[in-house]
């Protein structure tokens, strides 16, 4: 009786595998699909730079949906990442910037650089916290909370910045990191930052022990926890883990247009739940891939792109995300009941 019940166990986990192999090769074909049609239609869009401007230009989202996606399979949302980029890009700006400039606007703290970096960094982790405790103890719908701190984190860097930007008085070494080319190439480090976190991701969800718990716990939350997982602190380090890749995400940019904007990563967390549901994340958890996430990214870069070179207004091309979004949920709901029946 035993033996035949691990058989069944065994035989589900390899089929709840293959079926997360499955959409993403979908998901994966779609975007070959998509982007083959956009070469035809769009004139010199078969490029080969224009492929890699698909990746460099959306470093910054496929970053913040890195996060995204934990949290999704984990069976929790995060609509806070987009306010945290501007509240971390504001803060980084805000805590360099010399004392006594001639207005309010150009005056800061006149810390050292390094050292308003990591206090950008801990407003990010903050916001990340207050997520956490609102979710894991006094357990409101995540959707709710964080989109409550959106607001909040948003909210503060107007504040700081008047609704307006801070750009004047900031110190030289400001704009080095969103600007530095590595491996004497053309490549920024911001784009490195987005490739090394997707090796990272890659290797923690299917190598670590903490990729399998973010699983179990979106599949089956009561039963992690009577397997003795402690789902809130798990679910803390979820939303720690992707609010510091907002906050990096913040302070590279602001460090890119040496700048501090409220207005800058607006609509951000929208974007990046795109391409996680995109990509064959499971609204409900337990189910999808960070690699089905990035090629999520690279169908609404290319639907995007497209758009652009069609010379569609910005209101069509919201029409079109929405489209794609709908579409690509019903054919992977469609996909994965023909192939379990």
């Amino acid at each position: 009786m035993s033996v035949s019940i691990k058989a069944n166990k065994t035989l589900f986990a390899n089929r709840r595998i293959s079926d997360q192999m499955y959409i993403t090769l979908l998901v994966a074909s779609v975007a070959t699909c998509l982007f083959l049609i956009a070469s035809v239609l769009v004139p010199n869009f078969f490029q080969l730079q224009n492929m890699l401007n698909l990746v460099t230009n959306n470093w910054a989202v496929i970053s913040l949906g890195v996060g995204v996606t934990f949290l999704l399979v984990s069976g929790n949302f995060d609509l806070s990442v987009g306010g945290i980029v501007a509240l971390s890009g504001v803060l980084s700006v805000w805590f360099a910037q010399s004392i006594g400039g001639a207005n309010a606007l150009s005056t800061g703290l006149g810390l050292p650089y390094w050292l308003a970096l990591l206090g950008a960094l801990g407003g990010a982790l903050a916001i990340g916290a207050l997520n956490a405790l609102f979710v894991v103890k006094f357990r409101i719908p995540s959707i709710i909370v964080t989109l409550g701190t959106m607001m909040v984190a948003r909210g503060i860097a107007q504040v700081i910045t008047q609704g307006s930007q801070r750009n004047t008085n900031l110190p030289d070494e400001f704009g080095v990191l969103g600007s530095l080319k590595v491996f004497g190439t053309s490549i920024q480090l911001p784009v490195v930052f987005m490739a090394a976190l997707l090796m990272l991701a890659i290797f923690i969800e299917r190598k670590m022990l903490f990729g399998r718990l973010t699983y179990w716990i979106g599949a089956n939350p009561t039963a992690a926890r009577l397997s003795g997982i402690d789902n809130a602190k798990h679910i803390t380090y979820l939303y720690l883990f992707s609010s510091a890749i907002a906050g990096v995400v913040g302070i590279l940019l602001s460090s890119e247009f040496q700048s501090g904007y409220s207005n800058r990563g607006m609509l951000m967390e929208f974007d990046a739940l795109v391409i996680a549901l995109l990509g064959g994340i499971a609204i409900a958890g337990g189910f999808g891939s960070v690699i089905g996430m990035f090629f999520g990214a690279i169908i609404l870069a290319v639907v995007t792109s497209a758009a652009t070179g069609l010379t569609l207004s910005p209101d069509w091309q919201f029409i079109l995300k929405a489209l794609a979004v709908f579409l690509a949920i019903m054919a992977q709901t469609w996909a994965l009941t023909r192939r379990n029946q």
